[in-house]
């Protein structure tokens, strides 16, 4: 049980190491906002004025021309860490996102989709085969991809398409035909 133990606390202490960093991050980044903007977002001392005219000016709220110039030199930085982060952290948050989407729920086409494709499936179930121009139609209709209606025709004639025994045999005459000549 203590072994169990101490393997969740290093999972946990794994798994809180870029939450920590990225919470010091952002607060480093807090902290270098407020001593650049440090004192110019005070009200004037003028008690006399309305509150409409107790506004900032633009330069008072951008902290003038000098911030730009530093914060080019964050920008600077702060891309140095995160090309760092993604390097360290990288595996990590691929295998992350792997795990999300496999968590991910699978959803359902639209009702309506599915009534379009039903109902072009119902008229044409002895051969429901769609050529290239009716899937587009059929895209078009129904607003999904042609991937997602070719697999939703494959998914239907495994699940509900049984050809009929007229079809099987005109099938089998037409390999055999092609094969065996006439005797």
């Amino acid at each position: 049980m203590e072994s169990y133990c101490e393997v969740l606390q290093r999972c946990q202490q794994e798994l809180f190491k870029p939450f920590n960093e990225a919470t010091l991050f952002l607060c480093d980044i807090e902290s270098q906002l407020s001593e650049l903007c440090k004192g110019t977002l005070t009200m004037p001392s003028d008690n006399n004025r309305s509150d409409e005219a107790a506004g900032t000016s633009e330069d008072e709220l951008s902290c003038g021309k000098v911030e730009a110039v530093e914060y080019s030199g964050m920008r600077q930085g702060d891309q140095e860490l995160k090309e760092m982060l993604l390097r360290k952290y990288g595996g990590y948050l691929s295998s992350l996102r792997k795990e999300f989407l496999k968590k991910r729920k699978k959803g359902k086409l639209p009702k309506d989709a599915r009534k379009t494709l039903t109902d072009w499936w119902n008229t044409h179930y002895r051969w429901p085969y769609p050529t290239e121009e009716e899937k587009l139609q059929l895209s078009e209709m129904t607003g999904l991809d042609i991937k997602q209606i070719n697999n939703w025709f494959i998914n239907q004639r495994k699940r509900h398409w049984k050809p009929s025994e007229d079809m099987r045999f005109a099938i089998m005459e037409g390999v055999s035909g092609g094969i065996i000549g006439p005797m």
